[in-house]
């Protein structure tokens, strides 16, 4: 049976997960600029941009990237790192 949305079900009950009242700053979409030569692991500058702070890749939604761009970008990066020019 579906639950009844009541008043008595949402009493003493908070809309927040996680209880910090913490607000995430969306990332803004980078425009893309260059073309897909330009997505190599020698350009370590470029592939910063796409990379967080802990060395992770962002995913598509946030780079707003095709998905062929985003696998070459991939790819980059792991050479890159392989290579010891990323961490």
């Amino acid at each position: 049976m579906p639950r009844k949305n009541t008043k008595e079900n949402e009493k003493g009950r908070s809309r927040s997960r996680g209880g910090t009242s913490e607000v995430r700053i969306r990332r803004p979409k980078p425009k893309i600029d260059f073309t897909v030569d330009a997505l190599d692991y020698r350009n370590v500058t470029l592939l910063r941009q796409f990379v967080t702070d802990q060395g992770r890749l962002l995913p598509r939604k946030y780079t707003g990237f095709p998905a062929h761009y985003q696998r070459r970008l991939s790819r980059a990066v792991k050479r890159a790192r392989q290579m010891l020019l990323m961490k």
